[in-house]
């Protein structure tokens, strides 16, 4: 109910760019469980809309290229950063599309650059959307909230990696997904992702009415 209709926003753009065949869908690990960057190459995930196929083939290639991400069915047990996408892509493309999921426990720079560019060089040749699953800032007053998220959100919107790091360390912003935002940023700009939109920003202090401790949400879209 908080993150919803933001989120909405980059579904709502996605079929105006045709339909993708797959999607990669990066998530924090909020539990600690399985490996620290943990893939499942097999199987499918049900939502009340039917089941989605994971794309074998896709996850081992993303495997064999990293070099640093496991096949580890637990991290993703009882995650949710991942499989709540599932239903929006399903209302939008029915369940004929394929999917990857993986969840970050690691989420450092190096290691964040290193899946990033395994992504890009995987995707290169296939008509695939990369989809990065994060909440911004955590239980602050809004205001405080909004102006820390403006930072991170501009480092996002510049395709800058290494300012996203710096903002979120010198403001001690506490975005549980940088990670795979950061992911996302790198095998971006590798597939030649020119420019990033805000499509939308709230917290959930607009859906309450509380604003003395909110979390923050954004939508942004990037694009060639």
């Amino acid at each position: 109910m908080y993150s919803g209709p933001v989120a909405a926003n980059a579904y709502h753009r996605l079929p105006t760019d045709g339909q993708p065949e797959l999607f990669v869908i990066l998530g924090p690990n909020h539990y600690g469980v399985g490996s620290g960057v943990a893939i499942m190459d097999s199987g499918v995930w049900r939502t009340p809309l039917g089941d989605v196929e994971i794309d074998t083939e896709t996850a081992r290639e993303i495997v064999e290229k990293s070099g640093i991400i496991d096949i580890d069915e637990s991290a993703h047990t009882h995650e949710h950063s991942v499989e709540v996408q599932l239903p929006f892509l399903q209302y939008v493309y029915g369940s004929s599309f394929k999917f990857v999921p993986i969840c970050f426990l690691m989420q450092d720079l190096d290691t964040c650059v290193e899946v990033g560019e395994a992504l890009a060089e995987t995707l290169k040749s296939k008509n695939a959307v990369i989809i990065a699953s994060t909440d911004m800032t955590h239980y602050e007053p809004q205001r405080r909230a909004a102006e820390k998220d403006q930072k991170l959100i501009d480092a996002v919107v510049k395709l800058d990696e290494g300012l996203l790091y710096s903002v979120i360390r010198t403001y001690s912003i506490t975005a549980c997904g940088y990670g795979p935002v950061t992911t996302l940023m790198v095998a971006a700009k590798k597939v030649g992702v020119k420019k990033a939109e805000l499509l939308s920003y709230k917290t959930s202090g607009d859906i309450t009415g509380d604003t003395l401790s909110v979390v923050g949400y954004a939508a942004v879209a990037l694009e060639k």
